[in-house]
């Protein structure tokens, strides 16, 4: 089975095997990585996102390697667009994120990095209920997330998890804070002034890419 294809020294196609699909994403490792964010998304964003692609970035900058792949098929996203099903099967979402998980503890040159989350729309839910399961990922960044779809799962997680939020967001903050309440391992919320759902106005993203890298910094140090 294929796992990789090259893009260059530092960047990778991988092929995730995920039940009977294959996942397609992108790893990115610093030359001197301290740990690995799987980005979880939901439907209608993708690992070519420019929003994506620009945290990834920052993130990496930070000293934490990246791996930006899609949890849905091209067919299923394609099915999605027209009946909205599989944004909302959270279930499905975190056993393929678990199952990429497991896989990236299993390839030599990523098994020994600190895993984190980095979670938009019901992609958040989804590593909740991942990491609510596995129990040892190092961090989990939601950005405009629905934690709310995770459920009592909020209350299992261990892991350290920053909840940023758009201020014009407003239906989303109030879930948002709901969720926070529920949440009893170390936790913070930014709250970025000015932003919508989507973070598109001038420096949000910035913003969401500064907290997001200091988070994964911070807690993905070696053991």
């Amino acid at each position: 089975m294929r796992e990789y294809k090259a893009l260059n020294q530092e960047n990778r196609v991988v092929w995730i095997p995920s039940g009977s699909v294959l996942l397609e994403g992108e790893l990115s490792i610093p030359e001197i990585a301290t740990g690995l964010v799987l980005f979880a998304y939901g439907s209608g964003s993708s690992r070519h996102s420019p929003r994506n692609q620009y945290v990834a970035r920052i993130i990496r900058e930070a000293g934490v390697g990246t791996l930006l792949f899609d949890l849905l098929t091209q067919g299923e996203e394609a099915m999605d667009a027209a009946t909205r099903h599989f944004r909302f099967d959270i279930s499905l979402l975190a056993r393929r994120l678990m199952q990429t998980t497991a896989w990236i503890r299993t390839q030599e040159d990523t098994r020994h990095l600190r895993v984190g989350y980095f979670g938009t729309s019901t992609g958040a839910a989804a590593a909740f209920v991942a990491a609510a399961d596995i129990e040892d990922i190092g961090a989990i960044v939601s950005r405009g997330g629905r934690p709310d779809f995770a459920g009592a799962a909020l209350l299992r997680i261990k892991s350290p998890s920053l909840l940023i939020v758009g201020e014009r967001d407003e239906a989303v903050l109030r879930l948002n804070e709901d969720s926070y309440a529920h949440l009893r391992c170390e936790k913070e919320m930014k709250i970025v002034r000015g932003a919508n759902h989507l973070f598109e106005e001038p420096g949000t993203l910035e913003t969401v890419a500064r907290h997001a890298a200091e988070w994964f910094r911070k807690h993905l140090q070696p053991g």
